[in-house]
């Protein structure tokens, strides 16, 4: 049995600019961090006396002779992606639920292809692990995503993630001392609204409105360098009043990014000390994250009665291959 342990991520600035039909022609910039909440994949392969040759396990169950009968797209895709050909049981679980804006696709796609390269014997680094899982589910799958999420859940920790014109990215650590980090920590407030959505349908809007959008997107591009420097600062109010202009030019990208129950929860969290916030990932529904002094947090917690809270820290290391036993 092989087991894959991949970070879900938390995209503070610059979502938007990482769709390829933006980057192509104008380069991209976002700045996030991978958190302690996972997406685990386990893996083994299952003896030739079952009637079926791939066993997938997930919110449902398949069963199935070939890949092509193969419903789930991440698990169909990857697997035809590595030519595998032996009997193979794949089972997922996460911390979080998927469709909420942590990446949690890119994260099941990213384990997936780790997974399946340690099977294969196959040593791989983080930048062919992210590429792979890119190609996968923008080419093979052919989904309306980004490619910043991947990349993080690949490489893991707080990083500028640059792409440019070549399709070529690049990863930039944030080098900052732990007591910067625990201060952002300690500021952070990750809520569940409670609403999982499509993001591919979503970002397809996003993606049809990129010329009208170029004025918004070069902004949300331009305030990653300028939080970046919060950070170095260690200006962590600052850091979260720029998340609040983040959020205002983040919902003129598509009507569809916020609604009614979204910006009344913003509106009371803004009203309870938060020092500015945003949807996570593409929009809709699923998580909100608020910067907030640590002395109002507890009572932004106990007021925010409509909403789930979930602790997190960060972590580092990205995606990994935590058990392997043949």
């Amino acid at each position: 049995m092989i087991i894959s342990r991949t970070p879900y991520r938390i995209s503070f600035f610059g979502g938007g600019t990482d769709y390829p039909k933006w980057y192509e022609e104008h380069d991209g910039s976002v700045l996030s961090a991978t958190i302690n909440k996972y997406s685990y994949i386990t893996c083994k392969v299952i003896p030739q006396i079952f009637d079926y040759k791939y066993r997938l396990r997930y919110f449902k169950t398949e069963q199935v002779d070939e890949i092509d009968q193969i419903n789930h797209p991440s698990f169909r895709e990857s697997l035809r992606f590595h030519k595998i050909n032996e009997p193979l049981e794949l089972v997922h679980t996460g911390d979080l639920p998927a469709g909420t804006g942590l990446g949690s696709s890119s994260s099941f796609t990213v384990g997936l292809v780790n997974i399946l390269n340690a099977h294969l014997n196959n040593h791989i680094s983080k930048r062919k692990l992210a590429l792979d899982s890119i190609n996968i589910e923008q080419n093979f799958i052919k989904e309306c995503v980004g490619s910043q999420d991947q990349v993080a859940c690949s490489f893991g920790g707080l990083n500028n993630i640059k792409f440019n014109k070549s399709n070529v990215f690049e990863v930039n650590p944030i080098v900052v001392n732990n007591s910067t980090i625990k201060n952002l920590e300690d500021h952070l407030c990750l809520f569940f609204t409670g609403f999982t959505r499509n993001a591919s349908s979503i970002a397809q809007d996003q993606i049809n409105n990129l010329s009208k959008n170029y004025t918004s997107l070069n902004e949300l591009k331009d305030q990653v360098d300028l939080a970046i420097d919060l950070l170095y600062k260690n200006n962590i109010n600052d850091f979260g009043k720029l998340l609040n202009e983040q959020w205002r030019l983040k919902k003129s990208l598509s009507c569809k990014i916020s609604s009614t129950f979204i910006d009344s929860a913003y509106d009371k969290a803004m009203s309870l000390g938060a020092l500015g916030g945003k949807i996570l990932g593409a929009g809709s529904g699923g998580f909100l994250i608020f910067i907030i002094d640590p002395n109002f947090k507890e009572k932004l917690i106990s007021k925010m009665d409509n909403l789930h809270y979930v602790p997190i820290n960060f972590e580092n290391l990205g995606s990994q291959i935590i058990y392997y036993s043949r």
